[in-house]
């Protein structure tokens, strides 16, 4: 099936499975995500986008739920983080796989500015979803949670995120970042941190801040004459 041909599936079986049972409370909504997340994402966060590219119809109807089901004004605020949250890591594999095989979700034009995803009756750029969405809620830890499909990026996370779990996932999710050396660097006396922390100062502060906000996540104990550098970030796809 191809990709247009599945995503007008996708919003046919939203209308017949009736949107308002599939979301209630008794069946999270983001259950379809997570059965594809535990199909194709190895514990270690590799993603198996060759195996996923052949089988996306899962992928597909999940999107087209969440087009077919905006977020409302009355949900609380870890359900809107949740639901934007699974919506652009969903995207983002989404996207890789329109033009896969890639060596890297650079090679594919514009990719974080083009229009990916309705709703509502307004449209999304994966820009929009980050930047006018979800760094609005002041809520750093997003960060750790949302995957731009690289080497250097937070882990795709095995599991959808809810809004009742949303704490306990935020914590897994941040700390498991800052614990992997391969994204983050401690030692006694010098730090070398994701470029995330530097792109994102705005969100993190300067380095008094940055410090104080590692400082639960970090194996070793920090003080504020640690030196602090970045690392080089892997843009290559994360599989």
């Amino acid at each position: 099936m191809g990709a247009v041909a599945a995503r007008t599936f996708a919003l046919v079986l939203c209308t017949f499975l009736g949107t308002s049972s599939a979301l209630g409370q008794g069946k999270s909504r983001h259950d379809l995500w997570e059965n594809q997340l535990q199909r194709f994402v190895s514990p270690d966060g590799k993603v198996n986008y060759s195996a996923w590219a052949q089988d996306r119809e899962g992928l597909d109807n999940y999107i087209g739920l969440l087009a077919q089901n905006p977020p409302q004004a009355q949900w609380p605020k870890n359900d809107l983080l949740a639901f934007w949250i699974n919506a652009y890591n969903a995207l983002t594999v989404q996207l890789v796989l329109d033009h896969y095989p890639i060596e890297s979700i650079k090679d594919i034009p514009s990719r974080w500015s083009i229009p990916v995803f309705t709703s509502g009756g307004k449209t999304y750029s994966l820009n929009d979803i980050e930047h006018k969405i979800l760094r609005k809620q002041n809520e750093k830890r997003i960060h750790f949670a949302i995957n731009c499909a690289s080497v250097s990026c937070p882990n795709l996370y095995r599991s959808a995120f809810k809004g009742a779990q949303l704490e306990y996932q935020l914590e897994a999710v941040t700390r498991a970042f800052f614990q992997n050396p391969s994204k983050n660097s401690f030692e006694a006396n010098s730090i070398r941190l994701s470029k995330i922390l530097l792109w994102f100062t705005f969100d993190f502060g300067f380095k008094k801040e940055k410090l104080a906000f590692i400082a639960r996540y970090s194996p070793i104990p920090l003080d504020d004459k640690v030196s602090l550098r970045y690392l080089p970030y892997d843009w290559s796809l994360n599989e």
